[in-house]
């Protein structure tokens, strides 16, 4: 007796033994099983390397936002032409705005730090004790002395890995040299002062950590002859995505007489390219994902093909077009869906498991894999978006399904006398 098929439901437990059938080909049929084996790799490495890759690269975006935003200002406040030796009242009105959580006085300016195994670049940012303090990404990770009492002493807070090639530690003398120094006739003497280290920090940029050196305010106004003067006011926000309201406020608060810029604008160039890099990676790595969609689509038509006569007797028997449409639909997807939900599952355990897996890879290869003098930050950042990640399924998982439509569609055309005229 044959089934009429007004009376198979979509989706029926028969299209779903038909089509589990089929991806478990028998021997003749293993060419058939080694594709769809392929396919079920390639959406799986694809789906995970494109999570790996995403999560990393927002790693490392949130890192270097945090350090670079963790000790510089949001907003930068200077003076256009006089010199800048009103910031005392001009900081106070700042800090009083709304949103707004600190008003830094700053001189900055190149030096040569040498020590008697060592002569190195720096850059010396003189800062009041309690803006220091303020700074949680320096005073929250000082690895010896402290900064109580930074204003009264006459030392400095260097990074970790500067007194490490310098070779010196806490209570050492180091002597810093600059163009900068007393005017004389024959123009600028360039200035040279010895300082004790009175303690050290770790940042966790290695380009930081490397070069930063932290002085007193009114120390640095003296050794660059800058008396009662600063270089800039730089202003920490609350919410530093949203700070074209602030700069807006900060020019109506102290008058068109000071020039305002943002991080943004001095850090332009650098997170452009991290955003162009972050989409052009994620087009490439796309294409993995595409490719394996491909080999759906080109081992659904050996199949289909293969199965001819199979097709045939299904419609002779009273399955309809349908049916024969949803067996290879089912087929097909399956590979894909299952493919997309083990390669999210490997992405999601490879990010949190980032650090541990570099360091194998480091001990089995006997190199540094994650180099911090070449990448910036001291540990290879992984941070899941699960929007992004949610995305990326979605995609993955479209491109499975819409690549199973042609073939299921062919196999539902096939007419049964012709499948079975040379049988």
């Amino acid at each position: 007796m044959t089934t009429d098929a007004r009376d198979t439901k979509p989706f029926s437990p028969f299209e779903w033994m038909i089509a589990g059938r089929y991806l478990r080909a028998r021997r003749k049929e293993g060419f058939i099983s080694v594709i769809a084996g392929f396919s079920f790799l390639g959406i799986m490495l694809g789906v995970a390397t494109l999570i790996i890759v995403m999560a990393v690269m927002n790693g490392f975006r949130h890192d270097l936002f945090s350090k670079i935003m963790g000790l510089n200002g949001h907003v930068i406040v200077q003076k256009i032409t006089d010199t800048f030796d009103d910031y005392e009242p001009m900081s106070a009105r700042i800090a009083k705005l709304p949103g707004v959580t600190a008003a830094m006085p700053v001189i900055e300016g190149q030096v040569m730090v040498s020590s008697p195994a060592q002569a190195l670049g720096g850059l010396v940012r003189g800062v009041r004790e309690s803006d220091l303090q303020a700074l949680k990404l320096v005073s929250g990770n000082i690895r010896a002395g402290t900064l109580d009492h930074f204003d009264q002493e006459k030392g400095i807070s260097i990074g970790l890995r500067l007194a490490n090639q310098l070779r010196v530690g806490l209570g050492d003398m180091v002597t810093l040299v600059t163009p900068r120094g007393a005017v004389t006739p024959f123009g600028n003497a360039p200035r040279s002062k010895a300082y004790q280290i009175t303690s050290i920090f770790e940042l966790g940029m290695s380009e930081y950590d490397r070069m930063m050196i932290f002085m007193p305010l009114n120390e640095a106004q003296k050794y660059f002859s800058k008396p009662g003067e600063v270089d800039v006011i730089e202003i920490v926000v609350k919410d530093p995505e949203q700070v074209d309201g602030y700069r807006e406020a900060i020019t109506d608060a102290i008058g068109p007489s000071i020039a305002v810029s943002d991080w943004r604008q001095r850090n332009e160039t650098f997170f452009n390219v991290l955003s162009v890099e972050r989409n052009v990676m994620f087009i490439i790595l796309s294409l993995i994902v595409l490719v394996a969609a491909l080999n759906i689509i080109s081992g659904l038509m050996m199949l289909v093909k293969d199965k001819g006569r199979d097709i045939a007797i299904l419609r002779t028997m009273g399955a309809s077009k349908g049916a024969v449409m949803r067996i290879f639909l089912i087929t097909g997807a399956s590979i894909g869906i299952v493919g997309t939900l083990a390669g999210l599952v490997i992405g999601v355990i490879f990010c949190w498991n980032i650090d541990h897996i570099k360091t194998f890879v480091s001990w089995i290869t006997g190199t540094t894999v994650f180099d911090p003098s070449v990448y910036y930050l001291t540990k290879l950042p992984a941070e899941i978006d699960v929007h992004e990640t949610g995305g990326i399924v979605l995609m993955a998982l479209a491109l499975s399904v819409i690549a199973t439509l042609y073939p299921s569609w062919r196999a539902s055309r096939l007419d049964p006398v012709e499948a079975l005229r040379y049988e």
